[in-house]
């Protein structure tokens, strides 16, 4: 810096003592032309310095997340209630939107009913295996009686002690009983399976009508509509009678966050040079004359539209000349204002510091400075 402006001093006074104090050379056009020329060609040593170490740019704005709001509904419902007022900060939680419920609740009500049936049938299955093991019993007890009867009677029939239709008959008796014990255990088994089928320790009737009731109550609680962060409604469109659910595809409404706000500024991409996150950051806002807020470099967005090319099967088309496109910078506020409104999409100056050629950093300085102060009287067709 102090050799740009010594050379600078130095032309001057040159140029003066030629010209003017010893008059070695008469000043003409031609030797103003050229003295002109070359003084500012002496001045680009000041522009090129600002504009790599201290680069700066008019197009930039502020950036606030929005959420779309969206009613997550699976019925066509009828908006009943607008809770909210246009531009009017509200807090995380606070309601929105209320819809009819009425479908929802008989929702809530049929999947409450469902699962006291499934508990009560989660019931019945253990009195069923109590029952089937009885009857296994019952099952064993009557074979056993009737394997006796039949061992004793073909005993006594070679002897003459009884008849032969009557072996027959405990032969046949034995046969059905048998039959009876194995239809008893797989009953057995059976109810046991029923009872045993569960996830974590619950029967899975009874964790599939949890299941439906959840999903009942859920969706019976997305009929009010809340705020997901402290924020605002900004366009209010939504009015009671408005139907939404599953036959509507798009938001009723956006919400325009409040927390992290930040500056998105684009450049061209030679004054990008020097730029890298955590540098120090000037920031004049338009709607704020004659203020600056400070800020940091946050992050360089380094990808454009022109590097992308989404799957076609037609071959890229090339049309010259094409300018460069400009690549933004992510600036944040060291200390938001909480006395300020920062309105999404309000315009402002930026001035990056990269640290290099800190002797130029104040010519930026005053430049902003006169930008910030110069929105007292701009626009100037009013």
């Amino acid at each position: 810096m102090l050799m740009a402006v010594g050379i600078t001093v130095f032309y001057i006074i040159f140029v003066w003592m030629v010209f003017f104090r010893f008059r070695w050379l008469k000043f003409n056009i031609v030797w103003g032309i050229v003295s002109g020329w070359v003084g500012l060609h002496l001045l680009l040593i000041f522009l090129v310095a600002l504009r790599f170490y201290q680069p700066y740019t008019v197009d930039s704005h502020v950036i606030r997340s929005t959420i779309q709001i969206l009613p997550r509904l699976t019925q066509p419902t009828v908006l009943t209630e607008v809770l909210v007022e246009p531009n009017t900060p509200v807090r995380k939680g606070d309601p929105l939107y209320r819809f009819d419920t009425t479908i929802f609740q008989h929702q809530v009500d049929a999947a409450q009913a469902q699962l006291v049936a499934a508990e009560q049938n989660a019931k019945i299955l253990q009195q069923d295996v109590a029952a089937a093991s009885n009857a296994v019993i019952r099952a064993e007890a009557q074979l056993e009686y009737s394997t006796q009867q039949q061992k004793r009677f073909t005993d006594l029939v070679p002897q003459g002690g009884a008849r032969q239709d009557e072996l027959d008959r405990w032969n046949a008796q034995v046969e059905e009983d048998t039959a009876a014990v194995a239809e008893a255990k797989a009953n057995l088994e059976k109810a046991q399976l029923a009872l045993g089928s569960t996830i974590d320790g619950v029967n899975t009737g009874v964790a599939q009508a949890r299941a439906q009731l959840a999903e009942a109550e859920y969706f019976l609680g997305n009929t009010t509509l809340v705020a997901p962060e402290d924020g605002m409604i900004v366009s209010q469109q939504a009015r009671p009678g408005l139907v939404v659910g599953d036959v509507r595809l798009g938001a009723i409404a956006s919400f325009v966050t409040a927390a992290d706000p930040y500056i998105l500024a684009t450049f061209r991409q030679q004054n990008l040079k020097f730029v890298a996150p955590g540098q120090e950051v000037e920031i004049a806002l338009d709607l704020y004359p004659g203020e600056i807020f400070k800020g940091r470099v946050e992050a360089v967005w380094w990808a454009t539209s022109q590097g992308q090319y989404l799957p076609s099967g037609r071959l890229p088309e090339f049309v010259l000349p094409k300018l460069p496109g400009r690549i933004a910078v992510e600036i944040t506020f060291d200390d938001p204002p909480a006395d300020r409104i920062l309105a999404a999409g309000a315009h402002a100056a930026v001035a990056i510091y990269t640290g290099g050629g800190e002797s130029f950093a104040f010519l930026r300085r005053i430049n902003i400075r006169l930008y910030s102060f110069g929105n007292f009287i701009r626009p100037l067709d009013v």
